[in-house]
């Protein structure tokens, strides 16, 4: 009889226990996401003086006035010529009407290029080019990316 008490108040402790636990892990759970809920979720880390979140491949387009993904948005053009074992693509971005493009060139210092449509599906200022048939970006004169 003694060693059924004994169990019982060990069993009855052990449960005790182990619900206690359960209670202050869930107490703690409730204020981590009340915390949470609060602060903004900021994924992808740093972001650029637009608010485009780098660390998730997103770039400023000054045509859409929109952070946008190149990679998934844009028209891929790769490099006529071969330099090296690097291959670094230019990017095109139309606007909603298709009356403008922007072109993301694979330069460390980004200037906005946009190219106003001429006629039929060539896009041009004084430098660029982009032939829109063709899939291709003329830099003065010379082909240099297609698609």
């Amino acid at each position: 009889m003694r060693k059924r008490w004994m169990l019982s108040l060990c069993v009855v402790a052990f449960v005790g226990c182990n619900n206690t636990a359960k209670k202050a892990q869930a107490a703690t759970g409730e204020e981590q996401q009340a915390e949470t809920s609060t602060q903004p979720l900021n994924v992808g880390g740093s972001k650029d003086e637009h608010g485009c979140m780098t660390a998730a491949g997103e770039t400023w387009s000054e045509l859409n006035q929109t952070c946008l993904r190149l990679f998934e948005q844009g028209l891929r053009l790769n490099p006529v010529k071969e330099e090296g074992g690097t291959l670094l693509s230019a990017f095109v971005v139309f606007n909603d009407d298709q009356s403008k493009l922007q072109v993301f060139l694979p330069t460390e210092e980004q200037e906005v290029l946009i190219l106003d449509k001429k006629e039929g599906h060539i896009y041009a200022d004084a430098t660029y080019t982009y032939d829109g048939k063709e899939g291709a970006l003329y830099i003065k004169g010379q082909k240099e990316y297609a698609k």
